[in-house]
């Protein structure tokens, strides 16, 4: 499945116009998790906020499967 990782917040969205191919949703989401973890790291390194930000995981027509807020956790 062709899936799609768009960057949202209240006001604006990044659109992912490549996509990737995906066999599943939980491979999808790993792949998702990577990416933020490579995003955070990046504003970390550029004194940068995705603060209030998401990943929302969409299909080909834009039907947002997953959602995954850019904030770290606090444990």
């Amino acid at each position: 499945m062709r899936c799609y990782f768009n960057l949202v917040n209240d006001h604006e969205t990044i659109p992912d116009r490549a996509g990737i191919d995906a066999s599943n949703l939980a491979i999808a989401e790993d792949m998702a998790l990577q990416a933020i973890e490579d995003i955070r790291e990046e504003a970390i390194q550029q004194g940068a906020s995705w603060q209030g930000w998401r990943l929302d995981i969409a299909d080909r027509s834009g039907n947002v499967l997953l959602s995954i807020p850019l904030d770290p956790t606090v444990h």
